[in-house]
């Protein structure tokens, strides 16, 4: 599989898990979005055409302006992890560009997740 497909993935991971938790309404009425600084992905095992691969996503962090949001990529049908990956955000004005300090509300729609409490693979519910 191309790698560009797991960028691909992060972002829609994100985007629906920002929908998820009603946070679109929140960036809309303060005039701000997120910006990618940075992602990072390490690959571990190759993936194929057509298997089934699941996705899960998690915020690790927030700091003044940035948040860390981690992902790992699992094959469904043996639960091996394919990948690690994560991105740095930065929370940005939508009109100046500029980077603005992350709201407390709006942090609180996002669990932080310590990674030693990430759920294990094979307990998915699919």
């Amino acid at each position: 599989m191309n790698n560009v497909e797991y960028i691909r993935w992060m972002q829609e991971t994100a985007t629906a898990h920002a929908t998820h938790v009603g946070a679109a309404a929140k960036l809309a009425a303060l005039g701000a979005t997120w910006f990618v600084r940075e992602h990072r992905i390490t690959y571990l095992k190759p993936s194929h055409e057509g298997e089934l691969i699941g996705v899960q996503t998690w915020i690790a962090n927030y700091r003044r302006v940035r948040s860390c949001r981690k992902y790992r990529f699992v094959r469904l049908s043996d639960y091996a992890v394919l990948a690690q990956g994560e991105t740095d955000w930065i929370f940005v004005n939508i009109e100046t560009g500029k980077p603005m300090t992350i709201p407390e509300d709006l942090q609180s729609l996002f669990s932080l997740v310590p990674d030693e409490t990430i759920i294990p693979v094979s307990e998915w519910e699919l």
